[in-house]
C-alpha cells in the first residue's frame, strides 16, 4: 500500500512530456498475440496496467521484453489456457483477450474484468458482436466461455445499440480473420480505435473506416509481426494541461496530438486560460485575471472526454461563479466529490449533475482515490490546497499515469510517495 503526500501552494513551471496512451496500449498488447511472429510496440507507458498484461501473457507462454518504453511481444510459442480468474480479472482491458483468443484459437475462457468501478459497464455489445460472427458465448460463475464452430468465425453486419470503445475494439479483433467482409455500424470514433486498426493493418489486416462510425473489415488468412508506435495519451495530456491551468505559471506540455483534446482546450479557453498551441505541444501561462465558471457535458469523442471530467473538477473550484458537470457517459462517476468536500470544497451531486460553487479555498486533508481519474483529480486538488494532502488508493493512480511523481517534481510540485501503514 502506498500513499501520496502533496504540499500545496507551489507554482509549476517547466516542461513535461506525455507518455504513450494507456487506453491504446491495453488493447494493442492483446492484439499483438494475433501475429505469427514478434511485434514491437514503441512508446508503451510504464504503468501498472501494462505490467499486469505482461504477466497475463507470461501465463500463456508469450515471451516479452520491456524496457519501460519499448515492448517486444513474441507469440510464436503461445499456448491457449483457460483464464477464468486470477490476474485476468484485475483490469478491465483484459476483456480484449476475448476477441483475440476467439480469432487465434476459436475458443477462450476469460474471467469478467475488473478495473475502476464507475457504475454499470455492460459488455452486452461485445457479446452481441461475437454472436453475430458465429461464436457461442456462455457466462459461467463470472467467466465468459467463448467458442466458434469448426468452420470458424464468419463475417457479419453488426450495429451497436450504444457507442462503445471496448466493443468496437473487441469486435475488430474478432473479425480480422473472419471469412468475408464484416461491417461495424455505430462504431466508436476515438483515436485509440484508429491506433488499434493501424497496428492490425501493419500486421496484414484489411480494416477501413477506423475513426468513422462505419468500419469495414475484410478477413485475412494470416497476421504477421511488425513495429508500431503508440499514440500519445490524450487523457494524460489533458490532466497536465488542467494541472498547469490550476497551479502553473508557465508550463509546456510536449508530445500532444492537439486534435485529440480539442474538447478540453475549448473549455479551458472558455474559462480564460491563456494557451499557445504548437504543432505537438501546448504551452499554458498563468491567467491574468480570474477564471470563469462554466458548464461541462461529457460526450463520446470528439466531445469532452469522460476521463477528464474528474481531473477538471478542482479547476472549476478556482473560478468566479458556479459551474456544472454532466457526465453522459458514466453518470455515476461522482466518487471524487465527497473527497473534495473533505478538503473544504463546496460541491454537491443532484440527479447525477455535479454542482460546484466557485471561489473555493481547499485545505489539505486525508483523502482516498477510489479510481484512476478520481486519483488525478485529488492530485490536482492537493496542488491548489493549503497545507498537506495525503492520498491513499495510489495503486489506482499508478494504473494509468507513468512516473507521475517524477514528472510533477520536475515541474516544481512538492510531492512524494511513501508506504502507507497497514490498517486492520
Amino acid at each position: 500500500m502506498k500513499k501520496l503526500l502533496i504540499n500545496g501552494g507551489k507554482r509549476l513551471t517547466g516542461e513535461v512530456t506525455i507518455s504513450g496512451a494507456k487506453n491504446s496500449a491495453v488493447a494493442l498488447i492483446p492484439a499483438a498475440i494475433l501475429a505469427n511472429s514478434p511485434v514491437t510496440l514503441e512508446g508503451v507507458p510504464d504503468i501498472q496496467d501494462v505490467h499486469s498484461l505482461i504477466e497475463i501473457l507470461a501465463d500463456m507462454n508469450v515471451k516479452t521484453t520491456f524496457d519501460g518504453s519499448t515492448l517486444v511481444i513474441d507469440p510464436t510459442e503461445m499456448v491457449s489456457i483457460p483464464m477464468p480468474s486470477g490476474k485476468i480479472k484485475s483490469l478491465r482491458a483484459s476483456y480484449y483477450f476475448m476477441g483475440a483468443l476467439l480469432t487465434k484459437y476459436g475458443q477462450g475462457v476469460v474471467g469478467l474484468p475488473g478495473g475502476c468501478f464507475l457504475g454499470p459497464r455492460p459488455i452486452d455489445q461485445h457479446l452481441k458482436g461475437f454472436r453475430a460472427l458465429g461464436a457461442s458465448v456462455e457466462n459461467e460463475l463470472g467467466a465468459m466461455y467463448l467458442k466458434t464452430e469448426p468452420s470458424g468465425l464468419q463475417a457479419a453486419r453488426i450495429y451497436f445499440d450504444v457507442v462503445s470503445i471496448g466493443a468496437t475494439i473487441n469486435v475488430m479483433l474478432a473479425a480480422v480473420k473472419a471469412k468475408g467482409r464484416t461491417v461495424i455500424e455505430n462504431a466508436a470514433r476515438e483515436p485509440e480505435i484508429i491506433d488499434i486498426a493501424t497496428l492490425l493493418n501493419n500486421m496484414g489486416a484489411k480494416i477501413r473506416g477506423a475513426g468513422t462510425d462505419v468500419i469495414r473489415i475484410d478477413g485475412v488468412e494470416e497476421l504477421h509481426g511488425c513495429r508500431h508506435t503508440v499514440i500519445p495519451d490524450r487523457i494524460e495530456a489533458g490532466t497536465y494541461l488542467i494541472m498547469a491551468a490550476a497551479a502553473g505559471d508557465d508550463v509546456l506540455v510536449n508530445n500532444v496530438i492537439v486534435e485529440h483534446i480539442e474538447g478540453l482546450i475549448a473549455k479551458l479557453e472558455e474559462m480564460g486560460v491563456p494557451m499557445e498551441i504548437g504543432e505537438d505541444s501546448v504551452r499554458v501561462r498563468k491567467p491574468s485575471g480570474r477564471l470563469k465558471g462554466i458548464s461541462v457535458k461529457t460526450l463520446p469523442y470528439p466531445g469532452f472526454a469522460t476521463d477528464l471530467q474528474q481531473p477538471f473538477t478542482p479547476l472549476l473550484m478556482l473560478a468566479d461563479g458556479d459551474s456544472t458537470i454532466i457526465d453522459t457517459i458514466y453518470p455515476k462517476r461522482v466518487k471524487h466529490i465527497p473527497e473534495l468536500n473533505r478538503m473544504g470544497a463546496k460541491a454537491k451531486v443532484t440527479s447525477d449533475i455535479i454542482m460546484i460553487e466557485g471561489n473555493n479555498q481547499l485545505d489539505g486533508a486525508q483523502v482516498a482515490a477510489s479510481d484512476l481519474r478520481a486519483g488525478a483529480c485529488l492530485v490536482i486538488a492537493g496542488l491548489i490546497a493549503n497545507g498537506e494532502t495525503e492520498i491513499t488508493g495510489v495503486e489506482n493512480i499508478l494504473r494509468g499515469y507513468a512516473d507521475i511523481v517524477g514528472k510533477m517534481t520536475a515541474l516544481g510540485a512538492d510531492i512524494r510517495m511513501e508506504e502507507a501503514e497497514e490498517t486492520d
